[in-house]
């Protein structure tokens, strides 16, 4: 992994033996609310930080769980998402978000070509990287990524507690969805966010291309920062999602 991806990513290897077919591999495009230099956050900025706007809280410890508890391989950003978004493709809305709380992001104000071109390169890139290699290294896994979401977002309170998101491979996603929901989990499908409208573009882009299943799964806040909500979440999507990949493909 060269200086790019090392500054880009959090890298966690697969564990166990190379011959056994891999189980699962994650991604985490929001873990992180780092701000690599030279960029830093202006006073006004500070009130982002700590929040959703910078990055999916919980996320990073839950991938990191599940990972541990399978032996799968993950990659996590190691970047804010306001800092370039790699959930979102090159010529989507949000890239580089303008507004939260329907006030300006400084950081992303007025953005110089050079300054784009930046991030993408020492960024954005380099975390998609990361996952084709982690794909290539891993033959034949089917993709979680994970986050997470606010409890509340513009005013409106959100009452499903995970969403799953997908767009072909529906039949592994209403598994889940049916499993999630058996546990006790109030559970919604493409919600708060469809990937039907471009919002899983990371997972979608790159399980495709290799032809895997995947899911986006969406977490709510209060249950994704609280260790006693969601090491149970998180162990039973361990123990419990690959097998539910293998029986329902296709």
């Amino acid at each position: 992994m060269n200086q790019n991806q090392r500054d880009a990513v959090e890298w966690i290897p697969r564990a166990g033996a190379a011959a056994e077919p891999a189980a699962l591999v994650l991604t985490c495009e929001h873990a992180s609310e780092r701000l690599p230099a030279p960029w830093r956050w202006s006073a006004r900025d500070q009130r982002l930080v700590g929040t959703h706007w910078s990055h999916d809280l919980g996320a990073a410890d839950i991938t990191r769980a599940i990972a541990r508890a399978r032996g799968c391989a993950a990659v996590l950003s190691r970047f804010s998402r306001l800092l370039v978004d790699p959930n979102r493709t090159l010529d989507q809305p949000g890239l580089f978000r303008e507004l939260a709380e329907g006030e300006p992001v400084e950081l992303n104000a007025g953005l110089a070509p050079d300054d784009r071109q930046r991030r993408l390169d020492g960024y954005y890139h380099p975390y998609h990287r990361a996952i084709e290699r982690m794909l290539e290294d891993n033959p034949g896994a089917p993709l979680l990524s994970v986050h997470t979401f606010t409890p509340r977002y513009e005013g409106a309170h959100r009452a499903m507690e995970i969403g799953v998101l997908f767009t072909r491979h529906e039949r592994p996603s209403w598994a889940l969805a049916d499993r999630l929901g058996h546990a006790g989990y109030a559970v919604a499908l493409n919600e708060p966010y469809s990937a039907l409208d471009g919002f899983a573009s990371s997972p979608e882009r790159h399980a495709d291309v290799h032809g895997r299943p995947w899911i986006e799964l969406e977490i709510r806040q209060d249950i994704a920062i609280e260790p006693a909500r969601w090491q149970p979440l998180a162990e039973l999507l361990a123990a419990e999602l690959p097998a539910l990949f293998a029986t329902h493909a296709g």
